[in-house]
């Protein structure tokens, strides 16, 4: 009896291991997305995470949302920096949400500064 329940739990940790490494590893899409960013913030309440926002188009009417990892300090310093600016973002979309590390799917991987298309002619 003592060695069955021990296998049941084994097995149970196993998998629960198995699919976080498979959310957190296994990347289900990448890609880049452009436009302003109009909304960068760390908030929570037991765990702080960091969330963002890009308005891609004139009117505001698509909106990407990302998280970005709390390792990730450069990103977050480039991202602070270029609040309100006209950006390029490279993301990785994961399979899951897992709530300890974003409140979205797409966490970014790099972020540059670009000139907006809605001034080219100035």
């Amino acid at each position: 009896m003592k060695k069955t329940l021990i296998i049941i739990i084994l097995t149970i940790f196993g998998l629960l291991a198995s699919w976080y490494a498979f959310v957190y590893y296994a990347t289900y899409s990448e890609g880049n997305r452009s436009g302003e960013l109009i909304k960068f913030s760390n908030k929570g309440v037991l765990v702080k995470t960091w969330e963002g926002e890009i308005s891609q188009g004139i009117s505001g009417a698509q909106i990407f949302s990302f998280s970005v990892e709390d390792q990730e300090e450069d990103l977050i310093d480039k991202l602070a920096k270029f609040q309100g600016s006209y950006v390029k973002v490279t993301y990785k979309e994961r399979f899951a949400k897992l709530w300890w590390l974003g409140d979205t799917k797409y966490f970014l991987i790099d972020v540059v500064e670009e000139k907006s298309p809605h001034f080219r002619n100035k």
